[in-house]
């Protein structure tokens, strides 16, 4: 088999791109390992905790043991899936601040500016406001992928908004526009009651295209005629064979899997290549470090009133919101439950939020398991930009074995400090007049937990990722060793070869990473077809006016 283009990975950038690609003539090949997304375990979007703890849908990567989490192996679900990432994801849709793509582009990204990607964020969306506001202006009226509102029908949405508002932050109707910095509604990737995936929005219309086609395999290698990318070898069934690309070979295929496929590949640093018996073709030591997440903690607050999903937490309950939504599309089951949330700064002289909050009316974690206390509600709440960095590194020469991962979470002293203050902040919003009806106590971390040494002892048990892993393949310029691919997402040393996923951040973005990896897809597609740019955007964010000396 051939086409023009080969992509590994049917996640958010990869789905993008085929469509970008086979809309504009050019015949595209994209292999997953991953099966189908069909069934309501992914496609109801309040099913969220299902898909990411099943071996179906996750590659199930762990963490190495964090040395500065006690040890502790922290899960880091990847979509194994059609659609991938976006198909397990919680379907919160942030675009980031304007200030991280700026910063981008100082790291060596030109043309990645934020100037340069808002185009390709209109590009892509459909926005739908839900009637909570915003300035249309800023945001994309015809693109394939949906954005919705929540109907924020619990009180307790609008009692964390004003709660916000009384602590002496600034309110926002639509923190993916003009001014991110605030308390307001979330947005997701929802769509008349469907999760509306990567999957959904683009690869489906795409697979409609005589020119695009999907392979089911596991990618082992790129194959290479001296440095020039020709093909992907992957495993499909009990044999192996070569999908050729007449083209370009564009990994998308995680912030794990990429470096991984490239140092498979002979691309990477050399000296660990070599531990591993293989033939370096291109010394990129950058390939594989660089590596960043979002941590987060969960402050719960037992409920005075019944009012929480809890009473929905129940065999009975799930399966009449389950059927609800199976015939109709509506209901409890049509929304992902994140339908508040907000970005604040942690002190004065920080320019732009390092702060994020999620607002969910149960306590409940990731997995599925519920505080004992019953009825209660809470705030995912963690810093944006740690300077703490990782590593993905080779466990074996054995594509079906499955990277070494260490984040490194915490190595940096100020990111203890930083959630020292996200607590803190936490608990004084949590205090405000308008969620005095609600408030009974604080489950988590509890109210005897108020020294330095006692919250960093907390945060060392229960910090968790928000699973935003990136940065492992970053973009840069081509005489800074570090960087793996340019500012056009070809990899530095061979020819033929690309990279687009959140691999090629050069520093995690403010928020969820689904919509800014979904951007990546859209742009690099651009450059494959060697098309100019989107014209650049004018628009001007907003900043606090003194953020100088004010911290709200």
């Amino acid at each position: 088999m051939q086409a023009d283009f080969v992509i590994v990975g049917a996640g958010s950038a990869g789905c993008a791109m085929a469509y970008r690609l086979s809309e504009a003539g050019a015949s595209v090949i994209v292999i997953e390992h991953g099966g189908t997304d069909v069934g309501p375990l992914i496609q109801m979007p309040a099913a969220l905790s299902y898909p990411m703890n099943m071996k179906r849908y996750d590659w199930g990567f762990q963490s190495q043991p964090e040395p500065h989490l006690g040890g502790r192996r922290l899960a880091c679900p990847r979509g194994k899936v059609i659609g991938g990432s976006s198909s397990i994801n919680g379907m919160v849709y942030v675009r980031g601040h304007a200030m991280d793509f700026d910063h981008w582009a100082e790291q060596g990204a030109d043309g990645w500016a934020y100037a340069d990607v808002l185009p390709y964020y209109k590009r892509m969306e459909t926005w739908h406001d839900g009637g909570h506001g915003g300035d249309r202006t800023w945001r994309g009226t015809d693109g394939p992928l949906h954005v919705s509102r929540g109907p924020r029908a619990n009180p307790l949405f609008d009692a964390f908004v004003e709660a916000g508002r009384q602590a002496g932050y600034e309110a926002t109707e639509d923190y993916n526009g003009q001014k991110q910095e605030g308390f307001g509604p979330m947005e997701q990737t929802v769509w008349q009651g469907r999760r509306w995936s990567a999957a959904n929005a683009y690869l489906r219309p795409a697979l409609k295209r005589a020119n695009c086609t999907l392979v089911q395999g596991l990618a082992q290698r790129v194959v290479f005629e001296g440095k020039r990318a020709c093909g992907v070898e992957i495993k499909r069934g009990s044999g192996l064979e070569v999908i050729r690309a007449t083209r370009e070979v564009v990994l998308a295929a995680s912030s794990i899997n990429s470096p991984k496929l490239l140092m498979l590949s002979g691309v990477g640093p050399a000296a660990h290549l070599a531990e591993h018996g293989i033939v370096p073709l291109a010394d990129r030591p950058g390939v594989g470090q660089n590596l960043q997440d979002h941590l987060e903690l969960y402050l719960q607050m037992a409920s005075r009133q019944p009012i929480t999903l809890y009473k929905h937490w129940n065999l009975l309950s799930k399966a009449v919101i389950g059927a609800q939504w199976l015939f109709t599309k509506k209901g409890m089951g049509a929304s992902n439950q994140f339908e508040s949330a907000a970005f604040i700064r942690s002190r004065a002289g920080v320019p732009y939020p390092d702060i994020q909050y999620h607002f969910l009316p149960i306590a409940v974690r990731y997995d599925g398991k519920v505080a004992a206390e019953g009825h209660g509600f809470q705030a995912h709440v963690g810093p944006m930009r740690s300077k703490s960095r990782g590593a993905v590194t080779l466990a074996s020469p054995d594509p079906v074995e499955a990277p070494n991962i260490l984040f490194n979470y915490m190595s940096h002293p100020d990111d203890w400090e930083d959630f020292r203050r996200c607590i803190r902040l936490t608990r004084e919003i949590f205090a405000q007049d308008a969620f005095k009806p609600y408030v009974r106590h604080e489950i988590q971390p509890g109210a005897v937990v108020q020294s330095d040494a006692e919250l960093d002892a907390f945060i060392a048990e229960h910090a968790e990722s928000a699973y935003h892993p990136c940065g492992t393949c970053r973009m840069g310029r081509a005489e800074d060793r570090q960087a793996v691919v340019d500012a056009q997402a070809r990899v530095i040393g061979v020819e033929g070869l690309r990279v687009a996923d959140s691999s090629v951040f050069p520093r995690i973005t403010n928020g969820n990473l689904n919509a800014p990896s979904i951007m990546v897809g859209e742009k690099v597609s651009d450059h494959l077809l060697g098309r100019d740019p989107l014209p650049r955007a004018n628009d001007l964010p907003w900043t606090h006016p003194d953020w100088e000396n004010a911290q709200r």
